[in-house]
């Protein structure tokens, strides 16, 4: 029973990407008047997330001139271009999309902490310790 927990692998992988994606919406944010610059986005947890016991096998890069697979944790990688908004001059940056992205990634960062809690919650139970 306790040989494989991956709900912890599970909830530290959400945790990091909730990160991430603020990480990048504060660039965001911080790039809103620049002219020309065009909003970034990571894909969805779901999209991105695949557990190392799940046995699929992706290519890794580690170092530049790799020509297939992504350098593991780097979000360079899974960044998307937004231009579903566009300025006049050119800049992409809806302040409005980025709050609610914001808000977003906030609520899968406290999802990931209360699956981890409730986990532990368990765990203490199930070995008998409050």
């Amino acid at each position: 029973m306790f040989q494989n927990l991956t709900i912890f692998e599970t909830a530290h992988a959400m945790a990091v990407h909730a990160g991430q994606k603020q990480a990048v919406i504060a660039q965001n944010i911080a790039n809103a008047d620049t002219p020309g610059y065009v909003a970034r986005d990571i894909p969805n947890f779901a999209e991105t997330y695949a557990p190392a016991s799940s046995g699929a096998v992706s290519q890794r890069a580690t170092r530049s001139e790799h020509m297939h697979g992504s350098p593991i944790g780097d979000v360079r990688a899974m960044l998307q271009e937004d231009r579903s908004f566009a300025a006049p001059d050119g800049n992409s940056v809806s302040i409005e999309t980025e709050m609610l992205r914001a808000t977003d990634a906030k609520r899968q960062h406290d999802r990931s902490l209360a699956i981890y809690k409730s986990t532990l919650t368990i765990l203490r139970a199930s070995l008998g310790r409050q």
